[in-house]
């Protein structure tokens, strides 16, 4: 193996990076203090970091610095894998944050009550949740759920796993149909994505369930995926 200094200060922090002890998003020092800890030229330093950007351990911003590279979600767009079951495939811990919740009238959202098979006379879970990963924003979902087919929602289990709320309640999720798009985000989505012009992924499905013996849409989710990510695929 190389004792020379510039793979040293790799090594240095791939150990750091895998054992934890450096997290998704952190800063690493500057070049200048990386000089002085490891008393070795500017030079050796940034092609430390060059590499250790190319094997996608960090990544370097300009005017920003360098940080430990959050992963990205490369998701199966037929699959109806949930948002904590991708976090989970990539190492970090799914998180939510309920940023609003109403019960709408389904003739408030003509659309949306079309999807769900609704009448006017029925009622909407409209739920707004930011989802993190170790607590890095990740997207912004915007839910609407049948209250025909779920009359009540525990309120708590919109902070955690939804998915896993249904599976408690006995609501099985029997296929999805997903549309992907690509949009610019607004003031709201920036502020919670903590972004400034990234462009987000914008994925819309219909989730599906058995309800009196017959096969019903019951949910339509539309979430905004930061684009840095998350990537889409299909076969």
């Amino acid at each position: 193996m190389s004792n020379a200094k510039y793979k040293q200060i790799e090594e240095h922090f791939i150990q750091l990076i895998e054992s934890g002890a450096l997290k998704y998003g952190d800063q690493i020092k500057t070049e200048e203090q990386l000089c002085q800890e490891f008393g070795c030229s500017r030079m050796t330093v940034n092609k430390a970091m060059n590499n250790l950007n190319q094997r996608g351990y960090i990544t370097r911003a300009p005017g920003k610095g360098s940080f430990v590279r959050i992963p990205s979600v490369a998701k199966d767009s037929t699959s109806i894998a949930s948002f904590t079951e991708d976090m989970k495939k990539i190492g970090l811990k799914a998180g939510s944050k309920l940023l609003s919740y109403n019960v709408i009238s389904a003739s408030e959202v003509p659309e949306i009550r079309d999807k769900l098979q609704l009448s006017n006379s029925d009622m909407i879970h409209y739920i707004i949740r930011l989802r993190t990963g170790n607590g890095i924003p990740f997207a912004i979902s915007y839910g609407y759920i049948s209250a025909r087919i779920i009359p009540a929602i525990d309120i708590s289990s919109l902070n955690n796993s939804f998915y896993a709320y249904l599976d408690e309640i006995g609501i099985p999720r029997l296929s999805k149909k997903m549309e992907i798009t690509a949009c610019i985000p607004d003031d709201f989505q920036k502020e919670h994505l903590e972004i400034s012009n990234t462009a987000l992924l914008c994925a819309t499905h219909l989730t599906y369930t058995l309800f009196e013996n017959e096969i019903k849409p019951f949910e339509y989710i539309k979430t905004y995926y930061n684009g840095d990510r998350y990537t889409f695929t299909t076969d």
